[in-house]
């Protein structure tokens, strides 16, 4: 904790004594869900049964957005806060019984299934690259998940939340052949035996004015976490755009 704390106090430090040089940036994302490719749940981990809601109940197509506040300076050195809300609903019944977080429900009985996976993340990225139309750069995200997974029908009401610390590795990379024009990938990505976790936006993006830019694109969130509590893998498409304002 200690640690964390010396850290967000240099993040503080930087912001306000860094000349007027650097620059604020605010990145409103927002769009639609068509699909989620699977959603394969199990919890307990141990004693579960395993579904994927995606195949074995109805979804519809959902609205979602995201927040990112970034902050540049020295050129190279960048600092991002994210907020990315997510709850996505399914619905119908299973054609076998389901044991869900110690409570049994039937097969052929109606189900409402709420699926929340908010994630709070704070990144530092370093551009390696900073030249002509190229700009690369690499960095760490410190994640914070808020999960919860709920199964209710007439009779039964239950959930599961669980509330994670996940350490990310961070990538971009932009290519820019004018002023206008940017084409780019990038995004948190980490795996290890006990989960993984991907986020990653490729797409395009047009500069208005020197305040003012839009983007469009395409977003993958995958990933999950298999340990003695939970078993869960998801994969989520996004059809994504946003506008994007330099402060």
């Amino acid at each position: 904790m200690k640690t964390c704390s010396n850290f967000i106090i240099l993040i503080i430090f930087t912001c306000v004594f860094t000349p007027a040089s650097a620059q604020f940036k605010v990145d409103l994302e927002g769009g639609v869900i068509p699909n989620t490719k699977y959603n394969r749940v199990r919890i307990p981990a141990n004693g579960g049964t395993q579904v994927n809601l995606s195949d074995e109940l109805n979804s519809k197509t959902k609205v979602f957005y995201r927040i990112r506040l970034g902050y540049t300076f020295a050129k190279r050195h960048n600092i991002l806060l994210l907020y990315a809300p997510q709850t996505l609903k399914y619905n119908g019944s299973f054609n076998r019984n389901i044991d869900f977080n110690g409570q049994n429900f039937t097969a052929g009985s109606p189900v409402d299934v709420y699926y929340k996976f908010n994630s709070y993340r704070l990144t530092y990225r370093y551009n390696f690259i900073e030249q002509g139309r190229w700009q690369v750069g690499a960095g760490l995200t410190a994640k914070i998940r808020d999960a919860d997974v709920r199964f209710k029908n007439e009779i039964t009401d239950t959930h599961y939340d669980n509330v994670g610390f996940v350490p990310i590795v961070n990538f971009y990379a932009c290519y820019k052949p004018n002023y206008h024009w940017s084409f780019l990938v990038e995004g948190d990505a980490l795996a290890a035996k006990q989960g993984r976790a991907e986020d990653i936006f490729a797409g395009t993006s047009y500069q208005i004015n020197s305040s003012l830019g839009v983007k469009l694109g395409y977003r993958v969130l995958e990933g999950g976490a298999d340990n003695d509590k939970i078993y869960n893998f998801n994969w989520v498409n996004y059809i994504s755009a946003g506008i994007l304002l330099s402060l």
